[in-house]
């Protein structure tokens, strides 16, 4: 991608399954201090498609205690562009950003994607995805 080449779905395969068998170690695994494992684990990926977000919800299989959700940060390609052309360093270029948004299957029918409006400024942003999260983990307690 720091090339402006697009990623493929080959390309995506491995890397999804290591970050799903990386947050069942984690959710498997006992803190020293505690000896309880932690209550959850946060991972940050661009599933832009169905399928990718299918892989990381075989986690929860054979795991009832394990519950899967997704925060889909909708906003439009102009602005993500923008936002893009702003940052400094980045490995993502904004001419990238076209090819996502082709990639992109939205999560708007599927019960685990919690969606939140990624126009707003960013302080906004994380305060309302810090919000879904919380209302989302008060459902499980």
């Amino acid at each position: 991608m720091a090339n402006g080449i697009p990623l493929t779905d080959a390309d995506r395969w491995d890397w999804l399954i290591s970050l799903r068998e990386a947050a069942i170690q984690t959710l498997s695994t006992a803190d020293p201090a505690t000896g309880r494992p932690p209550s959850g684990v946060i991972v940050a990926c661009s599933a832009l498609k169905q399928k990718y977000r299918d892989v990381m919800r075989v986690a929860a299989y054979g795991h009832p205690s394990v519950q899967i959700h997704f925060i889909y940060l909708k906003a439009e390609e102009s602005i993500l562009t923008r936002r893009l052309d702003e940052r400094q360093e980045h490995y993502m270029k904004s001419n990238m950003v076209h090819s996502q948004f082709e990639a992109l299957e939205e999560p708007l029918e599927e019960w685990d994607a919690l969606a939140v409006d990624a126009t707003l400024p960013r302080e906004e942003v994380q305060k309302r995805v810090s919000a879904v999260v919380a209302a989302k983990l008060q459902e499980y307690q």
